[in-house]
């Protein structure tokens, strides 16, 4: 039996190269991802292996498997580009280690855990009673900052105490697992690169906030190469962005600026799947200096193969998601119900249906993002779908007997992600 050849397109470190996080929740999304990629020239770098420890458990995937997939396709395909891989939403050194010895370079922390997710509604004296000394808070107080593009940042005592609250214990953690994932790389002699997660919480990320917590973990000396906000506005799961892009635009030079001064490193827009308004406002703001994170659309894509070649068990994945979605939904900001969008058996027409459920985008005037609920409904209900005895196993075969359908349609759908990008070029 003739060995296995090895693996050569193994990821690295991309430093501050734009670059463009795909996921891939089936293991066959890479000949679709990289066709869409290709039409960038090299302009933007892909992250084709990139799962978080959620995504993995919920797929009953391993980070091998993952990375496997990824390498092995960009292997067949002969693709000469650098890439990157993701480990991402970690949370403890055991999720390091999982994910390193698979060979990952760019390791998101998620410290979301750590974060006061009510401080922005306590009041003075709340602010007051919860807060505890640390360190850096005297050395903020009385500050005030002027940016790059010529915004201030005003530092008074119930903005850092505020701070503290509510970012100071996540700091504490994030800089502790850094220092780990340092240590990880180094003992498997890998190159690693650090992203920090802040986009998990109810309220925007504010330009104190994202001074003081960026300017402590690089001073801890994290290597630090991406940071991801909580933007405002709304960034719900699988449709596009909602709320005001004048808005959007200001605010993104904003914290760009703060990004400039302190690192430089890049903004990373989480939740980036379908948001086709902003991604040439955000290319433009972070002056190509920006990693996007998409996840699940792949996933909804794929079920597209499925609406395409068996309705029959697209409107049985519907049903089942339609059952299961008020319990998988808990850990997603959605809004969709199920009352908004009517059930298969009421929706004769299967051209009608995979419209209301996967949404064509140009139903959809620009900017306004998307108004249906089918396409989140089966975004949240992925794993449920994909690990149940029945359905697991019969949409992977449909998938898997057309892969040029599921090229294709990726390659349309990821295409559109990426010019948009590149128009802010």
């Amino acid at each position: 039996m003739a060995a296995t050849p090895p693996r050569t397109n193994r990821p690295v470190a991309l430093g501050l190269t734009p670059s463009f996080g795909f996921g891939d929740r089936l293991g066959n999304a890479t000949p679709g991802h990289l066709a869409s990629l290709q039409r960038c020239g090299g302009d933007i770098r892909g992250m084709f292996a990139q799962q978080s420890i959620r995504e993995m458990a919920r797929t009953q995937r391993t980070p091998d498997q993952v990375m496997g997939c990824a390498v092995d396709a960009l292997d067949s395909a002969g693709y000469a580009l650098p890439t990157g891989s993701d480990a991402d939403h970690l949370k403890t050194p055991a999720d390091v280690d999982y994910t390193a010895d698979a060979g990952f370079t760019f390791f998101t922390i998620d410290p979301s855990d750590h974060v006061d997710q009510k401080a922005d509604n306590y009041s003075s004296q709340e602010v007051e009673a919860k807060y505890t000394l640390v360190a850096w808070a005297e050395s903020y107080t009385g500050k005030t900052v002027k940016l790059p593009n010529g915004s201030e940042i005003v530092f008074d005592a119930l903005t850092v105490k505020r701070a503290a609250v509510k970012y100071g214990s996540a700091i504490e953690h994030a800089v502790g697992l850094a220092a780990y994932i340092k240590d990880a790389a180094e003992k498997r002699n890998q190159e690693h690169e650090i992203e920090i997660s802040v986009d998990e919480t109810d309220q925007p990320t504010t330009l104190a906030e994202h001074y003081i917590i960026a300017e402590q973990l690089i001073k801890s000396g994290m290597k630090l190469v991406s940071l991801a906000p909580r933007f405002i506005g709304e960034l719900e799961k699988g449709v596009d962005y909602k709320g005001d892009l004048t808005a959007l635009e200001a605010s993104l030079h904003d914290h760009n600026a703060v990004a400039e001064a302190l690192g430089p490193y890049k903004l990373s827009l989480h939740s980036g799947s379908d948001k086709i308004s902003m991604y040439g406002l955000f290319a433009k703001a972070t002056k190509g200096r920006f990693h996007v994170k998409t996840a699940g659309t792949s996933y909804l894509e794929a079920i597209r193969v499925v609406a395409r070649h068996d309705t029959a068990l697209f409107r049985r994945v519907i049903d089942f998601s339609r059952g299961r979605y008020d319990t998988d939904r808990a850990t997603y900001h959605v809004h969709a119900t199920n009352d908004l969008v009517p059930a298969p058996a009421d929706i004769p027409d299967d051209h009608q249906l995979e419209g209301l459920y996967l949404e064509h985008w140009a139903d959809v005037p620009q900017g306004q993002g998307f108004t249906k609920s089918g396409r989140q409904i089966l975004h949240c209900t992925f794993g449920s779908v994909l690990t149940d005895p029945s359905l697991g196993p019969e949409v992977k075969a449909c998938i898997d007997a057309h892969p040029d359908t599921y090229r294709d349609i990726l390659d349309d759908h990821f295409g559109r992600h990426l010019d948009a990008l590149t128009s802010g070029l």
